[in-house]
């Protein structure tokens, strides 16, 4: 049910500007995967190239909705690329840990999430996700972190870790030359599952709650973290998709998803976010791969 919810022009101007990069964003990241699936040689990938399937949505408490890019491929088996926009009010359960939101409840995001699952173990799995949110106060959050699925690529010095945390850290030096350790740390820290005592993969940067008092700089700062990730994650593939793969390196590529699904279900807090403020639950569990094994 929609509603009809007052805010302050200023603010909706701003969700409205984030809302438009976000969908551009979307739009520019899902023909460059496109392109990568076009170019994946017939060999190692003998089917036919696929095509984002772009699946709107309304939704059904507050004023919003988003759109829903789902792919199934021959190089990607499985990716998502999604964009939200809500205006709505949060529950007093999580109104209480949002800044700005015990007196008046009311908030508006926009935001894009992407996660991409190859089908070789050779070429890492990749997450990312910007999202500006303002109640009484405003704020950006996102980050991007890389998941090499072979034990083999999992080092911190490994060439696909190296090129992806250069990528990060230029997104961040222009801004402020603390912010890419903080974040990097701050990335450590939360993709890491404490039931086995292993991080997810090997990072990238992580930032919530992010007002430096000035938004256009924190709105920029947010631009370049999607523009670093549309440059690097294409470089990786390409150099990742021609390289041959083993049995044995699909089995362990099988395992590893599985601790994907076990930080996503257990920890992450988008998915947490998503399923309690109403969002749509087919993009939220869109992140879970499509094959996973948990050996016995």
């Amino acid at each position: 049910m929609s509603e009809t919810l007052t805010l302050p022009p200023e603010i909706l101007e701003r969700r409205a500007r984030a809302q438009a990069w976000f969908e551009s964003l979307q739009q520019r990241i899902c023909a460059e995967l496109e392109r990568l699936e076009d170019e994946a040689p017939e060999e190692l990938y003998p089917e036919p190239a696929s095509r984002f399937d772009f699946r709107p949505w309304t939704r059904e408490t507050g004023v919003g909705g988003g759109t829903g890019a789902f792919f199934a491929g021959r190089l990607f088996e499985k990716a998502g690329i999604h964009t939200s926009a809500a205006t709505a009010r949060f529950s007093p359960e999580m109104a209480k840990t949002m800044p700005g939101a015990d007196k008046d409840p009311t908030y508006v995001s926009a935001s894009i999430s992407l996660i991409v699952h190859p089908r070789s173990p050779r070429v890492p799995t990749v997450h990312m996700n910007t999202r500006f949110l303002s109640t009484a106060e405003s704020w950006f959050g996102g980050g991007a972190d890389l998941t090499p699925m072979l034990d083999e690529q999992r080092s911190q010095e490994a060439d696909d870790a190296r090129l992806f945390h250069a990528a990060m850290q230029a997104a961040c030096d222009p801004f402020d030359p603390e912010w890419y350790g903080k974040y990097k740390a701050w990335c450590d820290e939360y993709f890491f599952l404490p039931h086995r005592n292993e991080p997810r993969g090997i990072g990238g940067i992580f930032y919530d709650r992010h007002n430096s008092g000035d938004f256009e700089k924190d709105f920029a700062f947010t631009r370049a973290v999607g523009e670093a990730f549309l440059e690097v994650y294409p470089k990786i593939v390409r150099h990742r998709m021609s390289e041959p793969w083993t049995d044995a390196d699909r089995a362990e590529q099988l395992v590893r998803r599985g601790r994907y699904v076990e930080f996503n279900l257990l920890y992450d807090r988008g998915t947490m976010f998503g399923l309690k403020a109403g969002g749509n639950i087919t993009t939220i569990l869109s992140s879970m791969p499509p094959l996973v094994a948990w050996p016995v």
